[in-house]
């Protein structure tokens, strides 16, 4: 291809660029409110995934977007900004019954745990209609790619992840930064954390869990805002969020309960 060829494509791509930017307030999104989107859930894979073996390649211990479809290497991890935490007892029909949506959720000041039992050798939480009762800590996040583009994206920690939900807490309520008053606790959007999955198991299984360390202050302004944004949209209650099984089943019944 020739050199002017190539430099008249590079213009006309630059002149293309400049006005989708130019036409970025009338992009046809108009009509378009909170329901209209879909919220990511970044799902932890494990051996029995429907994922793995669906998805190219999707494999255990990787962490999965359910919107974007992108997979992201467990090891390695992502770098998110917790934006807000909220605890719910999600209620469900029993599995392999019902729409696999959940039957209702209920608030963290619930009392439904005590209207629940026990069945002998099952730990999961019964309501005498036969739906259970799972303990549910929803971490909604900022997801910050290599470009520094944040993406909003949810969280979901229940059963042995909930010990790494209250770790996460516990760091994120004891980060210190000094300012003109003294040592404060800035706001959890204010920090970046790696987020990477490794195996664990008991005597009951073997799945993966979460591994969370804390980064550091955020350093760009643009991702602060947008952190922050989100989290006032969740606080206003302007986020909604569709659960399906799969996405509070970690490991999809790999996981012991």
């Amino acid at each position: 291809m020739a050199k002017t060829e190539i430099a008249t494509k590079k213009e006309n791509a630059l002149t293309v660029a400049m006005s989708f930017e130019d036409d970025a307030a009338a992009g046809g999104f108009d009509n378009m409110g909170q329901e209209d989107f879909a919220l990511p859930f970044l799902r932890l894979l494990t051996n029995t995934s429907p994922e793995v073996g669906e998805v190219e390649g999707a494999m255990p211990g990787m962490i999965y977007n359910t919107v974007t479809g992108q997979l992201y290497d467990g090891k390695k991890g992502i770098t998110v900004i917790p934006c807000a935490y909220i605890r719910q007892y999600i209620e469900w029909a029993p599995r392999g019954s019902g729409s696999g949506a959940p039957i209702s959720i209920h608030p963290a000041t619930s009392d439904i745990l005590s209207r629940t039992h026990r069945e002998p050798g099952d730990s999961k939480d019964y309501l005498d209609n036969g739906n259970y009762i799972e303990n549910t800590a929803n971490h909604y996040v900022m997801i910050v790619g290599e470009d520094d583009i944040p993406e909003p994206a949810l969280i979901t920690m229940k059963s042995t992840q909930l010990k790494k939900s209250r770790k996460w807490n516990s760091m994120m309520m004891s980060a210190k930064m000094i300012g003109k008053n003294g040592p404060y606790t800035p706001p959890m959007f204010s920090q970046v954390y790696r987020l990477t999955t490794q195996a664990e198991s008991n005597d009951k299984g073997k799945w993966f869990g979460w591994e969370i360390e804390r980064i550091g202050a955020i350093e760009n302004p643009d991702l602060y805002l947008a952190a922050k944004g989100f989290s006032q949209s969740i606080s206003a209650g302007d986020v909604k969020v569709k659960h399906a099984a799969e996405d509070i089943m970690e490991g999809s019944g790999a996981e012991p309960f």
